[in-house]
């Protein structure tokens, strides 16, 4: 989402509400987390609150004919990583039906691209090279999430009404090459909280090393295929904003693949520890100390199965048309990134900063439509001219504006196709433009007042449309 952003793509998000949140308010705190880290304002997507669990993703008739109307394609990228079956149907809830439920939808909205996030290892169990335009071979799998996803992967290749289908199967995603952020723990992230568990958990001897005995049942020097969430993204969007690279595979795997000996050798640099020993392959498993990151150690037992076996990846066509972005190597130095930001983040217990939206540009809209429509309604004023405005920032958004006779009369959603005319603007730009026409402040603004018709047309019947006209 942040890179498509950045690239000034126009999206809808389809998203599920928190208990504490909605969805514009999830998409909202994430976007300005992504701002204050690079600085600049980001534009805001439109967002729907759905649900794969059902059909069409919940989405009411008027949301997928809006749908049909202004996309043209569909990244699906929502997911389960549950590696057991649960009691509520994961991973096949999500990563099946939710996968069928998001092809009903693409049919009913005549969305016929579709960019599909797959994952490397619907390969299974295989060892030898694994080739991107490979899938049933017959193999068998570790556990569930990767039967499930090579079911959805199958769905989506069979849907006939897909006129361009291009998909990803990423191999296993870690953090941020730059920051080391992340949004969720698994995978490496889970043997990384295992190690700062057990390192802060022993007292330094007195050469102030910390001496973490433990035996790992494995060679130390086993490929793995891990790969930075940054480097993921960004591919996956350059491969979905070029369409001559459309309706292939992908196989997003790194060109040189760390070992489980970098991962305990960079611990020691950064815990100044020592102590693990790699014993080769065995029966039994290595265990900590009782307290000493139990839980986390049995949440671990979930992917031991790959430490025995990580095929190559073939990346022919990744080369081919992302040749130019090469995957960032997994060192020393990143996987410290990687455990700082884990330890700063609690691993994933931290609490972030609500988002703080002073002035929200939909609602100060909404209300003046619903004053200057009546009155263009009753004076029977004729459309002029519509605006396709995309406000950036906190409270911005995308909208189209109608006005009559210099007066606003309908606001929808999203910038349509069919605006003839459209501004860029940020909503600190936009609530400064209405302070000086309105003359009150952006909280008295987001309070509902939005002063008389007559200012209110000063400013979006005149000022915008001129800023429309200079833009």
């Amino acid at each position: 989402m942040r890179d498509l952003l950045l690239a000034r793509r126009r999206l809808v998000v389809v998203a599920r509400s928190s208990k504490r949140q909605s969805v514009s308010e999830r998409i909202e705190s994430l976007l300005q987390r992504w701002e204050r880290q690079l600085d600049q304002e980001l534009p805001r997507p439109v967002c729907l609150e759905g649900d794969l669990s059902q059909a069409y993703l919940g989405l009411n008739e008027q949301s997928r004919q809006w749908l049909a109307e202004n996309c043209s394609s569909i990244i699906h990228s929502a997911a389960a990583l549950t590696f057991v079956e649960e009691a509520n149907g994961e991973p096949w809830r999500t990563n099946v039906e939710g996968t069928r439920h998001v092809l009903e939808l693409c049919e009913d909205a005549n969305i016929c691209e579709m960019h599909y996030v797959s994952t490397a290892y619907v390969c299974g169990t295989r060892t030898e090279r694994i080739y991107e335009d490979e899938l049933k071979l017959g193999q068998n799998f570790r556990n569930v999430y990767e039967q499930s996803k090579l079911q959805a992967e199958t769905l989506v290749r069979q849907a006939t009404y897909l006129d361009d289908l291009t998909v990803y199967r990423p191999a296993v995603i870690a953090g941020d090459s730059q920051t080391g952020y992340t949004s969720t723990y698994h995978g490496l992230f889970m043997y990384l909280q295992l190690m700062c568990v057990l390192a802060r958990n022993t007292e330094p001897g007195p050469d102030g090393v910390r001496h973490t005995s433990l035996e790992l049942h494995i060679a130390g020097d086993e490929p793995r295929n891990v790969i930075p969430v940054d480097w993921t993204a960004e591919v996956i969007c350059h491969l979905f904003t070029t369409p001559s690279a459309h309706g292939r595979t992908y196989h997003l795997a790194p060109r040189n693949r760390m070992t489980a000996r970098q991962m305990i050798e960079a611990g020691y640099t950064y815990f100044n520890s020592t102590g693990v020993k790699f014993v080769g392959p065995s029966s039994s498993t290595a265990r900590p100390a009782r307290g000493m990151g139990q839980d986390v150690f049995e949440n671990s037992g979930l992917y031991r199965e790959y430490e025995a076996s990580d095929p190559e990846f073939d990346t022919s066509n990744l080369q081919k048309f992302a040749g130019h972005l090469p995957c960032p190597d997994i060192d020393e130095a990143m996987l410290h990134r990687f455990m700082k930001y884990g330890e700063e983040d609690r691993w994933g217990k931290r609490r972030w900063p609500k988002a703080k939206t002073p002035f929200c540009v939909g609602t100060y809209l909404e209300r003046l439509e619903s004053e200057q429509s009546r009155v263009a309604l009753a004076n029977g004023s004729k459309l002029e001219q519509t605006i396709g405005l995309d406000v950036t920032g906190s409270g911005g958004g995308q909208w189209t504006l109608t006005f009559a006779d210099g007066q606003l009369v309908t606001l929808e959603t999203g910038v349509q196709s069919t605006c003839s005319t459209q501004l860029k603007i940020s909503s600190t730009q936009f609530s400064e433009l209405a302070n000086s026409v309105v003359g009150t402040s952006a909280p008295d603004l987001a309070d509902g007042h939005v002063g008389s018709v007559a200012q209110l047309t000063q400013l979006l019947g005149v000022e915008l449309v001129n800023a429309v006209e200079r833009y």
